[in-house]
């Protein structure tokens, strides 16, 4: 079984950084595409940011210049580097993976948890 597991959230004062991770835990042999993902109070999941296995990235216009996805194939995890954050950031965090291979099974449409990052003063 894979699981995906968010880690890193918080508190945090406005303009300060944060960073997410999320392991994939199990025997993976593969991992694809991966996204996060974020839901603010009385709002509906947005996609925040991609990353493809080879590394290609893509970013939501709000918050591009302030944010950095990574990944560390080695690890099986994703990373989202917060930078200047807005108490408008707000949200719950989710990471998702499109699609992972573990010996001969195949997954697809992993999420994780969750974790909440909450930027206020």
């Amino acid at each position: 079984q894979v699981q995906l597991v968010e880690s890193g959230g918080g508190l945090v004062q406005p303009g300060g950084s944060l960073r997410l991770s999320c392991a994939a835990s199990g025997s993976i042999a593969s991992i694809s595409g991966m996204r996060w993902y974020r839901q603010a109070p009385g709002k509906q999941r947005a996609l925040v940011a991609t990353i493809t296995s080879g590394g290609s990235t893509n970013y939501a216009d709000s918050v591009k210049g302030r944010f950095t996805i990574s990944r560390d194939n080695a690890k099986n995890t994703v990373y989202l580097q917060m930078n200047s954050l807005k108490p408008e950031d707000t949200a719950v965090y989710y990471c998702y993976a499109e699609s992972a291979r573990s010996g001969s099974t195949y997954y697809s449409g992993l999420w994780g948890q969750g974790t909440l990052v909450t930027v206020s003063s």
